[in-house]
């Protein structure tokens, strides 16, 4: 499989650390409020990697983190803890902050996105202890230092090639510096451990060497990597935006405790602008899966959208692209509803379940060309236009449960109709043969009542559902 790296700027072919295994980890979400549209992106684009990975035999383990602590408002280490500042919001605890938002992330990425759930969903705050370890580790090694009242900081001159992976320009970074916290050695250089104000107490809060405080948010990510899949790592996935700060950081704190290169492989998807414009509450833009449903679109449509963008470059949501991407999945419900329709004498389809699988996989093995494998099926699906045989039905069966295994977009939940509804279509195919148009007209406005319409074909009737 070729991946482009960020760290080298090159499309790589993945060379896993142990044969047969990649060991892959993803910055998981903060959950300090409902996810919108823009955070689940990314998520979709590493569902399908793992399940292209799978696909070519491979066997992953993977790590997702929750942060439910440490998490600023700003990534220059100033501004407010955001499960704090959402505690404020709601009245009620961070705890319960997370708690709320934790489980509605799940119940979003796991029943109505579909995402395969990582071997291991380790919230930062089940492994404090370990974080203060990995920090102490830190300290004796001479990275961190002390900023009075506001905590311990990593010394980020002590590294020769610290910026790597964004390409930072340290030293013109040096010269326009604009430093945020009082008592930096460097504009870089970022917390570790950040002290609980001396005039209140927070929610979240935990004895340290250097004081009463919490974990920096780029800790978490160094520390449950490094305690679920060791210290090397085949693949890091996150957003364009985690580039300069939070892997920069994490590269950082990991490779001054193993002198190890931490990941081989680094993915980062680019962002989706609504109507072209950013994600902002302030623009009123914020949507959620929720009101995607509202709206009467499916989940699967949304995938559909993010999938038929690259991963790497912008993508944008309106209203009428989700339109036509839920109109694409219609087209593909109705091919996939065509499993009921079964005749001897229908449509034999030249499409091999074979070579549509192998097209699939090399588009996705080719930096995830999620577009182009969309093309493929596209192409593969429009044979199904009639009554197919029995044979041709089962070829369309495996063409479904290889768009299910890559892309995680379950066509098989297409269910046959009712008998009332059988009972109807073949009245109204009794009514045209006998021309009475009438008759055939109001079967058919019957039929579409129970959400399903008709096509004629020279092979017969075929239904689909409206919906």
């Amino acid at each position: 499989m070729k991946l482009h790296n960020t760290l080298s700027g090159k499309l790589e072919t993945l060379v896993p650390l142990t044969p047969g295994v990649v060991k892959l980890y993803t910055c998981g979400l903060t959950v300090y409020s409902q996810p919108h549209i823009g955070n689940w992106l990314g998520y979709i684009y590493w569902d399908v990697l793992v399940r292209t990975l799978q696909a070519d035999g491979l066997r992953v383990e993977r790590t997702q983190n929750i942060t439910d602590v440490g998490h600023l408002v700003s990534d220059d280490d100033s501004g407010e803890d955001k499960m704090e500042k959402g505690a404020k919001r709601e009245g009620i605890t961070a705890w319960d902050v997370a708690k709320k938002y934790s489980d509605i992330a799940e119940h979003e990425a796991y029943e109505l996105l579909g995402l395969i759930r990582p071997d291991h969903l380790t919230p930062a705050t089940s492994c404090i202890d370990q974080q203060i370890e990995f920090a102490k580790q830190l300290d004796e090694k001479g990275y961190l230092y002390q900023i009075d009242t506001d905590g311990m900081y990593f010394d980020t001159s002590k590294l020769t090639d610290y910026g790597k992976l964004a390409k930072l320009d340290i030293a013109g970074l040096e010269a326009g510096a604009r430093v945020s916290v009082e008592g930096k050695k460097n504009p870089t250089d970022f917390a570790v451990w950040k002290f609980s104000p001396a005039d209140a107490k927070r929610d979240m809060e935990w004895d340290s060497p250097w004081g009463k405080g919490f974990p920096g948010w780029h800790l978490e990510c160094s520390v449950i990597t490094q305690q679920t899949l060791g210290d090397q790592i085949d693949i890091h996935t996150g957003g364009i935006d985690h580039i300069p700060v939070h892997h920069t950081n994490e590269i950082a704190q990991t490779e001054s405790i193993t002198g190890k290169q931490f990941s081989q492989v680094w993915l980062h998807n680019n962002h989706i602008k609504v109507d072209g414009t950013k994600i902002s509450k302030s623009l009123g833009n914020v949507y959620t899966l929720d009101d995607i449903q509202a709206k009467g679109f499916s989940i699967h449509a949304f995938k559909l959208l993010a999938l038929s963008k690259h991963y790497r470059t912008e993508g944008n949501f309106t209203w009428d692209i989700l339109e036509a991407a839920q109109n694409r999945l219609n087209n593909w419900r109705a091919v996939s509803a065509l499993r009921w329709q079964v005749n001897d004498n229908g449509k034999n389809v030249s499409v091999e379940a074979a070579s549509f699988r192998k097209s699939l996989l090399d588009s996705l093995q080719d930096d995830l060309n999620t577009p182009e494998a969309l093309m493929h099926i596209d192409e593969a699906l429009s044979e199904f236009d009639e009554v197919i045989t029995p044979a041709s039905a089962t070829i369309l069966q495996e063409l479904l449960d290889t768009i299910t295994e890559l892309l995680g977009i379950d066509l098989n939940e297409v269910k046959d109709i009712s008998a009332e509804a059988k009972n109807l279509i073949r009245e109204r195919e009794i009514a045209r043969a006998e021309k009475n148009w009438e008759a055939s007209d109001s079967l058919r406005d019957q039929i579409e009542t129970m959400g399903i319409t008709v096509r004629d074909t020279v092979h017969g009737t075929i239904w689909s559902y409206l919906k």
